[in-house]
């Protein structure tokens, strides 16, 4: 009796836990969880772990170059307060090859991305992570994670890796957005980093460029160049942000949060993914056998 009290003093005196959490007060962050809280987190989790998948890229004049990042983040910790879930660490290491020319763009290689992702997903299995939710929070990863996500049929895996795409925000109460066009760096992302880390929008510097759509390619709809991008935005900057405001960005992040717990959700709920796959990779072994 004596040996807990003395504990518990020492703890109010120092400010740090006496005891580990309980599984109502465990963090939803990977780094934030002790060893001993992470084997427990897992466990409330059911094996189902966020990664958040953002970049380093401009974003207009006025917005951070984690813009991206800090706003799936921010969606993925409000939704896994919701359903719990662990959430992975920032992660950045995207496909944005058409925004190099910009100052502060990371750009890595096509097979160290996903070399990168691939390992990083296995680690996360290696340690309990069943069930990989990446959820997308850039445009620039629209080809690349449904590719990833394929690709996950190439070899036998005992985890499941589900991504969760960009989402319509569209809903009734939606604030307006009074942009035409809007799009990367403008009205919307505007006001979702007004809700996520409003210090750092700088909206005195957002009319200093241009966001307009130069449209300097003449092909059919029909033809995909990786350059259209850029011939369209060479500012990387597509819109205005002036009507941006926090009510808006507040609605969005909510219901992207929202709909990402609801995904957890599904995932957990899931019994049928893996053992798919396992059929699957049965069949694989043997394709004359398979009926016809």
């Amino acid at each position: 009796m004596r040996f807990k009290f003395a504990v518990l003093l020492l703890a109010a005196i120092f400010g740090v836990s006496a005891v580990p959490a309980s599984s109502q007060d465990l963090p939803v962050k990977w780094e934030e969880l002790t060893a001993v809280d992470f084997v427990k987190a897992v466990k409330q989790a059911r094996g189902t772990c966020l990664l958040p998948f953002g970049v380093m890229e401009k974003h207009g004049p006025q917005l951070p170059l984690g813009t991206d990042l800090i706003n799936v983040r921010r969606a993925s910790i409000d939704a896994a307060q919701q359903e719990y879930a662990v959430v992975f660490p920032e992660y950045y290491f995207a496909q944005i090859f058409e925004a190099q020319h910009q100052p502060g763009t990371v750009a890595y290689s096509l097979p160290l991305q996903l070399q990168l992702l691939q390992e990083t997903v296995s680690e996360m299995s290696r340690n309990g992570c069943k069930k990989i939710i990446i959820v997308n929070g850039h445009g620039g990863n629209n080809y690349l994670l449904p590719l990833f996500a394929q690709s996950q049929l190439a070899s036998p895996r005992d985890y499941v890796v589900y991504v969760f795409g960009q989402t319509s925000l569209a809903g009734p109460g939606r604030p307006p957005v009074k942009s035409p066009g809007d799009m990367h760096a403008g009205e919307t992302e505007t006001a979702h980093m007004m809700y996520s880390r409003p210090e750092l929008v700088r909206m005195e510097a957002a009319g200093t460029q241009s966001g307009a759509d130069q449209n300097r390619l003449k092909l059919p709809s029909t033809l995909l160049t990786g350059i259209w991008w850029y011939a369209k935005f060479p500012n990387h900057y597509a819109a205005d942000p002036a009507a941006a405001n926090r009510e808006l960005g507040e609605y969005d992040m909510k219901l992207w949060s929202k709909k990402i717990a609801e995904a957890i959700a599904a995932a957990k709920a899931d019994e049928d993914s893996l053992k798919l796959q396992n059929e699957y990779f049965e069949q694989i072994k043997r394709p004359l056998d398979t009926k016809q």
